[in-house]
């Protein structure tokens, strides 16, 4: 799937009254991006966003194909706007730099890692974002890996992210509030002793943020197993 061309689309019919109908792309993804910051991905249809704007769905469907080619249009013109950091020049630093740089990119959006949650999602994307796919490939081709094995690290590294972005985004709440749920009432600690020890600490540590640390020991783990299996190859 890849996003379609954008065309003219006619004005909306004469005498419609309220809003100003939208009929560049452009205006349409703006208030798509409304709709998500203030109700949530989920709840954006192609339906609500021509009510919510007060144009045709016929004249959304100039510019996009459906829901999913709405959320990929978006995504491309978010990390459009995001400025590219210079990668290290050490083919190490390089995979965590950029892998932390995309992190705080779609951690600032959440929803948007919804839409690169199934494989295939980078060729979805513009070529002004896929430097973020471009340097960790890049850097684990430059430290000795194979082509087969830097997709194999880019894609581990993905879903860490991925996850670890999902699963913060979908509990603020609890996080703000230390809420986190531990164990419920009829946890049995005999058969269960070490997280029983644990359980009172429980929402505190799991209320920290680790991404940083866990990112280094993965990409750490996925070089060093690449290249024991290339020996004479290791950057």
């Amino acid at each position: 799937m890849s996003p379609t061309p954008a065309s003219s689309a006619s004005p909306a019919p004469h005498g419609r009254t309220g809003r100003p109908p939208l009929t560049s792309r452009a205006q349409i993804l703006e208030a798509a991006r409304r709709l998500i910051d203030r109700d949530g991905w989920e709840k954006l249809t192609l339906r609500r966003l021509a009510a919510e704007t007060g144009i045709g769905t016929t004249t959304i469907y100039h510019h996009m194909r459906g829901k999913d080619d709405l959320l990929v249009l978006l995504l491309n013109q978010y990390l459009g706007q995001v400025e590219r950091p210079e990668p290290p020049a050490d083919p190490r630093d390089r995979i965590v730099a950029t892998a932390l740089a995309g992190h705080d990119v779609l951690a600032a959006w959440p929803w948007a890692a919804e839409v690169v949650t199934a494989d295939g999602f980078v060729g979805l994307l513009d070529e002004s974002a896929l430097w973020m796919v471009e340097d960790i490939v890049s850097g684990a081709r430059d430290y000795g890996c194979t082509p087969e094995q830097s997709v194999h690290i880019f894609r581990g590294i993905w879903y860490y992210t991925v996850g670890e972005i999902l699963v913060r985004a979908r509990s603020p709440h609890r996080l703000a509030d230390r809420e986190l749920p531990t164990f419920r009432d009829s946890f049995d600690a005999d058969r269960a002793p070490h997280l029983a020890a644990v359980s009172d600490r429980w929402a505190e540590f799991a209320a920290r943020d680790t991404y940083p640390r866990g990112l280094r020991a993965l990409v750490d783990g996925l070089l060093a197993q690449a290249t024991a299996e290339n020996p004479g190859e290791g950057g």
